[in-house]
């Protein structure tokens, strides 16, 4: 899957899908979040396209949703964790919440809980650059630029933030 795509059609159409959802509920200024660290990069993208558009005047957020998972007692951090970049208040905000890959489901929910933390949220648009399938939660994306289904002894990678080049990986590797 390396690069058998290309990233800038996807990321423009996605574009074209999120402003598509905004206009339908009238949404002008959404806030717009990256997990980290690769929907960051994907977020960073989308923004360029977006900003301008849908009026958003505040500078991209980004979220690193580790202490809210569930199994942060079996993972821990990783040397690299980087630190949230949120406002003070999210309160009454529309929230575009943009990550790389959505699998179980369960780093988007760590993602909405810690959102909650800075205040009652209007509404949260979930995108994602692949959904794998394999949800052990019910969320969905309401933006998706790929779908694409593998075996549970694979995982799949966003490894270049440019490119934003998808990389098959065998957990035996």
């Amino acid at each position: 899957m390396n690069n058998d795509y290309n990233s800038q059609q996807i990321l423009d159409q996605m574009a074209d899908n999120i402003r598509a959802i905004m206009n339908k509920k009238n949404i002008q200024n959404p806030y717009m979040v990256g997990l980290h660290t690769a929907g960051v990069w994907i977020a960073k993208a989308l923004y360029q396209r977006l900003a301008d558009d849908l009026g958003i005047e505040d500078e991209l957020g980004e979220l690193n949703s580790n202490y809210y998972r569930d199994d942060f007692h079996q993972r821990g951090l990783s040397k690299q964790t980087l630190p949230s970049k949120l406002p003070i208040s999210l309160e009454g905000r529309h929230i575009i919440l943009v990550d790389d890959i959505l699998f179980t489901g369960r780093t988007t929910r760590a993602a909405i809980n810690e959102l909650f933390e800075y205040g009652r949220i209007a509404s949260i648009t979930l995108v994602v650059l692949l959904d794998r399938k394999g949800r052990e939660l019910p969320i969905e994306a309401q933006v998706v630029g790929l779908k694409k289904e593998l075996p549970a002894n694979q995982s799949i990678k966003v490894t270049d933030p440019e490119e934003l080049t998808l990389e098959i990986r065998h957990d035996n590797e």
